[in-house]
């Protein structure tokens, strides 16, 4: 017996939500789980550009290094996801410093006082 499905997959989330429901829930990255909507749009179309930079500035209408700046950011995002199971606060921490929620030294300033507290 075959089953057909029809999903849309023009939309990452379409992919991820698939992917969820066919593997098992850990076998999806823990960073993919953590994509907020426009990283997952920025990473679709980073891919549709075949990785150009160039090409990604052109689409957005702003310039290379700032696209460079969001995909480095980006970067920093997943490295935080895939170390959040070692420390979720230091991760939370460092993502909303990331996301230009929490200043810099703030970040560093909570983080090290955690870490006293906490005896590291």
């Amino acid at each position: 017996m075959q089953i057909k499905i029809k999903l849309d997959f023009n939309n990452i989330y379409d992919i991820l939500n698939f992917v969820k429901g066919v593997m098992a829930l850990d076998a999806v990255p823990v960073w993919m789980e953590a994509l907020e909507d426009e990283d997952a749009a920025f990473i679709k179309r980073f891919v549709l550009a075949s990785g150009s930079l160039k090409e990604m500035a052109t689409q957005y209408g702003v310039s290379y290094p700032t696209v460079r700046l969001r995909l480095d950011r980006l970067i920093q995002k997943i490295h935080i996801a895939e170390a959040a199971e070692a420390d979720p606060y230091v991760s939370l921490i460092k993502r909303l410093a990331i996301d230009d929620k929490l200043d810099f030294d703030t970040a560093k300033l909570l983080i090290n006082e955690y870490r006293k507290i906490k005896g590291e």
